[in-house]
């Protein structure tokens, strides 16, 4: 479940993909061969692998290698987990925050788990709609917790760069599964996430 190192990319599909960037950077008008871009294709193939390795990655099998038993029944939260993702619409970058909880109903697994999960889904072409549902849905279905949430709080740089182009938009998606489904639980997550605890 680790981060690829340079030295682990798959050859052949790194020569594949610098193929196709050296075609992109000449249709686009540039020279592949020109000093500054002789490498960049296959710096980009590199960056796109490792990007997209979440599609290597298993959610449940990260909140299990950490999954302990326990009585513990109040919510655990972990709040601020940065994260890196794809549009999967434009291959433009979206990055953001990510707020989780859940209510053990007999285990826990390790907070940095949590964080993990979230990149396995960030690391993929994504939208963020689908990864706040794919989060919750692999914590609900591994640990069985009486409730989890999820809220997402992302910059989409195919909003920034192009179209129409607002730098200044924040996107907010969340998702809410068991007693985080009733008003007072909800709102007291709401409360700390939103709050300094320092």
């Amino acid at each position: 479940m680790a981060y690829k190192k340079t030295e682990e990319y798959d050859e052949a599909t790194t020569e594949k993909l610098m193929e196709q960037y050296r075609t992109v950077i000449t249709e686009i008008g540039e020279d592949p061969e020109r000093e500054g871009l002789v490498k960049t294709p296959e710096r980009i193939a590199k960056a796109l692998q490792f990007i997209t390795q979440g599609y290597d990655m298993d959610a449940k099998a990260i909140l299990n290698s950490a999954k302990f038993e326990e009585s513990y029944s109040e919510m655990v939260i972990v709040k601020d987990i940065e994260l890196y993702s794809m549009c999967e619409h434009h291959m433009l970058p979206f990055f953001g925050k990510a707020h989780i909880a859940y209510i053990p109903n007999g285990y826990i697994t390790g907070l940095s788990k949590l964080a993990r999960v979230v990149d396995c889904f960030a690391r993929r072409l994504q939208v963020q709609e689908r990864m706040t549902h794919q989060i919750l849905d692999a914590i609900q279905e591994t640990l069985n917790p009486l409730g989890v949430a999820v809220v997402i709080e992302a910059k989409h740089l195919c909003m920034m760069m192009r179209g129409v182009q607002k730098q200044n938009s924040v996107t907010t998606t969340s998702a809410f599964s068991g007693q985080f489904q009733s008003e007072a639980t909800r709102a007291e997550f709401m409360k700390l996430i939103t709050s300094d605890l320092h």
